[in-house]
């Protein structure tokens, strides 16, 4: 995703909306494709339904931690594993989402700057 750059002027809101709403679908692409693997990995590791393979998944996803414990030796990996991708996605999401709205902050601030330069 290509941004305006330094001396470049604002794209307009409308476009703003749009990339912002691109990076937010990639972000919860990325957070239902990990539900989904996280639901996979607890129903093969740990033989649990698939209900209840989505709760412990989008309670990890959340950062609340599993519902139930892992009891096998496979299922305790997976879900140390998986915990550590969670907080990983969580930073990895919000960096996606925050990206253009800090993008636009501070990309009005070197307008500023380079309006008092000419000066």
């Amino acid at each position: 995703m290509i941004y305006e750059r330094r001396g470049h002027h604002f794209v307009t809101r409308r476009e703003f909306l749009w990339r912002l709403g691109k990076h937010f679908a990639l972000a919860s692409l990325l957070v239902i494709g990990s539900l989904g693997a996280g639901m996979a990995g607890y129903a093969w590791f740990e033989g649990l339904s698939w209900i209840d393979s989505f709760l412990n998944a989008a309670m990890l996803l959340g950062g609340m931690g599993p519902i139930t414990a892992p009891v096998t030796p496979g299922g305790k990996i997976f879900a140390g594993i998986y915990a550590l991708y969670a907080g990983l996605l969580f930073l990895i999401g919000a960096g996606l989402i925050f990206a253009p709205i800090i993008h636009r902050l501070l990309h009005h601030f070197h307008l500023d700057e380079e309006k008092e330069r000419r000066k």
